[in-house]
């Protein structure tokens, strides 16, 4: 795999809209998680609003942690292949059930270890910012969540119950 984690410009317009066009009929059609959620606040046909949201420096709401949202470019194939979202610090909502990165990978990418690849790649920008540890957190249900997660090191410290639903929360170590 030849994969790097980029901030999204104009360059990487038609590749954002390909993966987030496909993405959403599957978010409509299987009803599936919309992780990370950052990458669907706001309309991505609008490019140039859409990418300032998500390069803005500061958060967009009272409450929220500074951020930063990359996405996984498969440079040999020039496609997007996923997206993370890199929580600078923990709130208490992120800390009981968020977690300081948020990832997916779009449909047709799933199941070949891209998410392990780039949650690695996200760990490594998490060390360039300082952090020594960062928490992890997925759905109990999310197998393949939790396998990436452990592949990176990731280490449960336990179940938390939240709107009915079960989160896992994983600490890796840096």
């Amino acid at each position: 795999m030849n994969l790097e984690l980029v901030r999204l410009t104009r360059e990487y317009r038609e590749q954002l809209v390909d993966m987030l066009t496909e993405w959403k009929d599957d978010l409509i059609a299987n009803q599936t998680d919309q992780s990370p959620w950052k990458i669907w606040a706001r309309d991505f046909h609008d490019f140039d609003a859409y990418a300032a949201y998500l390069g803005a420096e500061e958060p967009a709401q009272e409450g929220w942690v500074p951020d930063t949202t990359l996405f996984c470019l498969d440079k040999d194939r020039n496609i997007f292949v996923g997206a993370v979202n890199i929580r600078h610090r923990l709130n208490a909502q992120l800390r009981k059930t968020g977690g300081h990165i948020g990832d997916g990978i779009r449909p047709s990418e799933r199941r070949k270890g891209y998410a392990t690849a780039m949650i690695a790649l996200a760990l490594e920008e998490c060390r360039k910012m300082g952090m020594d540890r960062v928490l992890m957190c997925c759905g109990k249900d999310n197998v393949g969540s939790a396998k990436s997660i452990v592949r990176n090191g990731g280490v449960l410290e336990n179940e938390q119950e939240e709107g009915g639903r079960v989160v896992q929360r994983y600490w890796i170590a840096l």
